[in-house]
């Protein structure tokens, strides 16, 4: 009775370490910050594409597709990381830091997400497929060094948001905005500088060692690099706004009112970051701040309403 007894536990234990272990690589997928992967769908809107549903399913399944590629490079920078994440008070408690995920187990489970997303990325379409490639190549770069040299690490940042906004106009095959792009990659700088600044003044004494690249900035330069990202995305986006050829080809002159949004989420931003102490993760951000939630669903919405409803 005692060895069927002992069995029986041992076969439960089992079970709730492998389930504990599938959920921490689910939490190493971080989807928390698969909010980044929405510019996927921002040709989608602004190419006024919505009510066609074959380019909604095809961009949805860029965004998954994306979701997964992008859990794939966190878990291999967890991977990569984990030694500087033990020392670090949150970053700590990850699984694969914490030992609740073993490496070979994040390693596989990292190697089959690549394979397949990548490979469906090709399936779904040829261009998408590069663009997708790229972006892993990419960030694997940064993984292993781009993250280390000053100034380039957030600028390796900004063109990922590119890539996905490239990667949503190529799934359903119309051209990129330059506008997009512009406006796309200054308001990605704006996001990876005013993190590196939270970095900076949370982890202190000890930022260096948890980020090579953090011993090359301090806070007066990164307000400076902030401060000239934050005006020339306001510039950017209230041009395009108020250009008379994004008027004549969104066939709407009232674009412009949506600028007093871009200005608040601006500014909302940077009170988060330099009241609250907050910025070290803009998805956490978008997602627990209310007014800054709000504020972007009431901008997404006015859009939606200017380019379809030709107000």
């Amino acid at each position: 009775m005692d060895a069927t007894n002992s069995s029986a536990a041992a076969s439960t234990s089992k079970k709730i370490t492998t389930t504990g272990s599938f959920v921490g690589l689910l939490r190493s997928m971080r989807p928390h910050q698969w909010t980044k992967n929405v510019f996927v769908f921002a040709a989608l809107i602004f190419a006024q594409h919505l009510g066609r549903v074959e380019d909604v399913l095809r961009a949805t399944a860029a965004f998954a597709l994306f979701c997964a590629l992008s859990g794939a490079v966190y878990i291999i920078n967890d991977l990569v990381d984990r030694e500087k994440d033990r020392a670090h008070a949150r970053k700590r408690m990850r699984p694969i830091a914490s030992g609740r995920v073993s490496p070979l187990a994040a390693q596989l489970f990292a190697v089959v997400l690549v394979i397949g997303s990548v490979g469906l990325a090709f399936a779904l379409d040829t261009g998408f497929g590069v663009v997708a490639a790229t972006y892993f190549a990419v960030n694997i770069l940064y993984s292993f060094y781009l993250k280390r040299v000053v100034i380039l690490d957030v600028m390796v940042i900004a063109f990922g948001f590119v890539l996905r906004a490239v990667a949503g106009a190529q799934v359903i095959h119309v051209p990129i905005s330059s506008w997009l792009l512009l406006c796309t990659s200054l308001l990605a700088l704006f996001l990876g500088f005013c993190k590196r600044r939270n970095e900076l003044v949370t982890l202190r004494d000890g930022a260096s060692d948890h980020r090579e690249s953090l011993r090359e900035y301090n806070v007066a330069f990164l307000d400076q690099m902030i401060a000239v990202v934050t005006a020339s995305t306001v510039i950017a986006y209230a041009l395009y706004a108020m250009s008379e050829e994004v008027h004549e080809k969104l066939h709407t002159r009232y674009l412009g009112l949506t600028v007093p949004f871009v200005l608040y989420g601006i500014f909302r931003y940077l009170y988060v970051l330099n009241m609250k102490g907050e910025g070290g993760s803009p998805s956490r951000v978008l997602l627990e701040d209310k007014p800054l939630l709000i504020n972007v669903i009431l901008w997404m919405t006015t859009c939606v309403l200017l380019l379809y409803f030709r107000i």
